[in-house]
């Protein structure tokens, strides 16, 4: 089973949120910070990812400020998954409660490229290319987390559990 199947767009480590989310738009409305992701290290992320695309990196992704909008602008893009050596604490939290997809999987910043196909399965804690050369063993995130994900996010938790 998987949870996405996407194309890979590869970044280092060490990836901030001034870089997913640049201040100078911090403001502005969803539909325009999202246009400038990443734009400093890959000037046509924004404008040539497609929905179902995956983010693979290596260690550290989401360092630096709490800025929420860096996990909005990556899920208003419609990236599926983010999977990676290591991620800020504070960047995981802000992706599961928004409900952006993330794993933790030593070794996938080495096994992937830009433009692989590759399958995410979340349960299973796995990432695995469409060709299955690379199979890769994470860390799958709690039921906890992966309720609030197959939710969509925190606030349709919340929502379900005052409705109910």
């Amino acid at each position: 089973m998987s949870d996405a199947l996407g194309r890979v767009w590869k970044f280092d480590h060490d990836i901030s949120t001034d870089l997913l989310s640049p201040g100078t738009y911090a403001v502005d409305p969803v539909e325009v910070r999202m246009l400038h992701t990443l734009e400093s290290i890959s000037p046509s992320f924004a404008s040539e990812v497609r929905a179902g695309d995956i983010v693979i990196a290596g260690r550290n992704f989401g360092c630096g400020s709490s800025r929420e909008t860096a996990a909005e602008n990556l899920k208003a893009l419609g990236i599926a998954c983010v999977v990676a050596e290591s991620l800020s604490r504070l960047f995981m939290r802000n992706a599961v409660a928004i409900g952006l997809p993330v794993l933790l999987c030593a070794g996938v910043h080495e096994a992937f490229n830009d433009g692989d196909e590759v399958a995410v399965d979340l349960t299973a804690g796995t990432i695995a290319s469409a060709d299955e050369a690379h199979h890769l063993q994470g860390e799958p995130l709690p039921t906890e987390m992966r309720e609030i994900l197959a939710a969509g996010g925190i606030i349709s938790v919340l929502q379900s559990q005052t409705e109910g």
